[in-house]
């Protein structure tokens, strides 16, 4: 097994990890070391109380993440069937893993996406593009399906997008996926470092509290039919109203000044 640290590059500054996917010979694919690698560095950024935005990126200006290794690391070789089921399994967990996060995490799109590489950076909270970035999903050229991409893909994008990606396997330029719901903000590439770092620096002086809160309620409520996702927000909205952080921000804007978050 490769060294979690060298698949994986960790770095805090100013409230804000970033995590960089660091194997851009193989164009940072996902191999089954690089995503325990990154679950592992995600819990514990998440777990960080100094850690208030998470930036994700790939090493390298070539590929954000290519999606899974065909040429290795994926393959579940060595114990049969059920090891190919728990291998591909991981990509599941990872995903999971950023849906429950507390803490927001930014995908810093630096190079393309691909395949599996779409759904990571979907599953972050934010995406920010250099504006000659391509993303898109070639699986089916190769006699694949992006299957657990799916779930992800449509939920941004809707039925007939989302068909037409996968089914096509055409390469997007950011601008385009932009306006399909994919990326947040596209930018020339010599502005993506200054607005990444606005965007989870922004995040970053918020109450971490109230991100985790309303973060979580939004996944957990995203899907639901409208009268039961009233409700459960109606709960999140009592509960954020007994959080210290939301009296210290209305005390904060009645005396014009800046908050001081609790973190509760």
């Amino acid at each position: 097994m490769a060294d979690a640290s060298s698949v994986v590059k960790s770095t805090v500054a100013d409230g804000v990890a970033t995590l960089t996917l660091n194997r851009p010979a193989r164009r940072n694919a996902l191999s089954g070391d690089l995503i325990r690698a990154l679950r592992s560095a995600l819990a514990d950024a998440d777990a960080d109380e100094a850690v208030r935005a998470i930036v994700l990126t790939g090493a390298g200006e070539k590929a954000f993440c290519a999606g899974g290794d065909l040429a290795g690391g994926m393959t579940g070789a060595g114990g049969g069937f059920p090891a190919q089921i728990a291998e591909k399994g991981l990509y599941a967990d990872l995903i999971r893993d950023l849906r429950g996060l507390g803490t927001p995490v930014v995908a810093r799109l630096a190079g393309d996406a691909f395949g599996g590489g779409v759904g990571l950076f979907l599953a972050c909270d934010l995406v920010v593009a250099a504006d000659d970035v391509r993303v898109g999903l070639p699986e089916i050229k190769v006699g694949l399906w992006p299957m657990m991409v799916t779930a992800l893909l449509v939920r941004h994008v809707g039925y007939k997008p989302a068909l037409e990606m996968m089914m096509l396997g055409e390469k997007y330029p950011a601008a385009a996926a932009k306006t399909m719901g994919l990326i947040n903000r596209v930018v020339p590439r010599d502005a993506l470092d200054a607005e990444v770092a606005q965007v989870a620096g922004a995040i970053a002086a918020r109450s971490p509290a109230v991100l985790a809160l309303g973060r979580r309620a939004f996944y957990e409520t995203a899907d639901l039919p409208l009268d039961p996702a009233l409700a459960a927000l109606r709960d999140r909205l009592l509960l954020n109203t007994l959080f210290d952080d939301a009296a210290e921000g209305v005390m904060a804007f009645v005396q014009k000044r800046p908050p001081e978050w609790k973190g509760r």
